[in-house]
């Protein structure tokens, strides 16, 4: 049986969970890579909630399930590029599950190949030309309104400034967990940009202008984990470009006894925090 299966421009493996995008791996945690796996191999069919929970999270009760599957479904679009409000991959059917909406093939198809009918062909063109000339009219009207910087977040690796190792996955998992939360909970009216190289330089000779300068964007998010006694200090700082301005700083304590839920808890704070001050 194939496992791997294609879609758009993805390739994703549902043995191992990986998601490409154009080649270039794409990341995604476990959990969410798993909502993935069941949605495509079910592609075109609900999915329903009581569904995912039993193959994905099983008879584990000590988990908050309606949270756990919300942050999955994030990630799962985050990664995708997708919208809850204008799907193009997982569409929600609110109280039932989820369905993944694309075509799914078990092997790459390239554009030529999908109909040999040089009329359909043409008619395939000439759609393309009316959501270029669509998109283009969208993008001179919306600039008018607003400048693009002013609807961009750049959000930066969190910094682990423990010393412990093994927290710079927490680290990671959060940054993520961010990015994931702020794309749902911007509902198209902001871009979000979580995996840019420019965010990824080291904190010694990182430039908050010269990233906003980079990646058009007129907010910045910054983070640091901190380690106090048993429990960790997490602090997120937006920033507005390019004056570099702090607009509010959220501050969280927690322990770790359960890292998935911690970072769940934590960016749904950080975004409910920051969109209040956007």
């Amino acid at each position: 049986m194939n496992q791997k299966k294609f879609f758009v421009d993805f390739e994703f493996d549902t043995a191992t969970g990986e998601l490409r995008r154009g080649g270039e791996l794409v990341r995604l945690q476990s959990q969410p890579a798993q909502v993935l796996g069941m949605l495509v191999e079910h592609a075109g069919d609900v999915v329903t909630r009581d569904a995912l929970r039993e193959k994905i999270w099983g008879g584990d009760t000590f988990v908050d399930f309606d949270k756990n599957l919300t942050f999955a479904i994030g990630q799962v679009r985050s990664a995708l590029g997708d919208s809850a409000d204008r799907p193009a991959f997982v569409r929600t059917l609110p109280k039932r599950g989820y369905q993944f909406i694309a075509a799914v093939d078990d092997a790459p198809r390239p554009l030529s190949s999908r109909d040999g009918n040089p009329t359909a062909l043409w008619r395939w063109a000439a759609a393309i030309a009316v959501v270029v000339l669509a998109g283009s009219a969208f993008w001179i009207w919306s600039s008018r309104r607003a400048p693009a910087t002013a609807r961009t977040i750049a959000i930066v690796p969190f910094d682990n400034e423990t010393g412990a190792p093994d927290l710079d996955r927490f680290a990671q998992n959060l940054t993520d967990a961010v990015v994931a939360e702020f794309t749902a909970t911007s509902h198209g009216r902001f871009s979000v940009i979580g995996n840019a190289a420019a965010l990824r330089a080291p904190r010694d000779r990182r430039d908050l202008r010269a990233i906003g300068a980079s990646l058009n964007a007129g907010y910045i998010v910054i983070g640091q984990v901190q380690q106090s006694g048993g429990r960790v200090r997490i602090l997120a700082h937006l920033i507005r470009l390019p004056e570099q301005t702090h607009l509010w700083v959220t501050r969280v304590e927690r322990t770790l006894d359960d890292p998935l839920t911690v970072e769940s808890d934590v960016a749904h704070r950080i975004s409910s925090e920051f969109f209040g001050k956007l």
